[in-house]
């Protein structure tokens, strides 16, 4: 099982290889932008300082833009009549994980 933590946009996700993640919308999905922090392949761990030097992760882009679910903010006082409703919908990009390699 091989295996990997990237830095994304400020996130950090735990990847594996032939896998779909889902991760906040990329400024520039032609050319993503990551650090490898951490790659782990059978017995071998490679544990970066703060990144892992010579890591490769290859991957696609599959959709820039996909809408995630509604989260609504919904405020509310009794006896005072004061009711507020508030919603977004956050926006993602799907990314598929080819290889990882150390």
């Amino acid at each position: 099982m091989k295996y990997a933590v990237i830095q994304m946009q400020g996130h950090q996700y735990l990847v594996k290889e032939k896998q779909t993640i889902q991760v906040d919308k990329l400024a520039d999905p032609k050319k993503p932008e990551f650090d490898v922090l951490l790659v782990v392949d059978e017995k071998k761990i490679s544990v970066g300082k703060p990144f892992v030097k010579g890591a490769k992760i290859t991957l696609k882009v599959i959709d820039e833009v996909v809408k995630g679910k509604k989260v609504e903010v919904f405020k509310y006082k009794s006896k005072s009549r004061y009711r507020k409703r508030k919603g977004f919908r956050p926006k993602y990009s799907n990314i598929f994980i080819n290889t990882i390699s150390a």
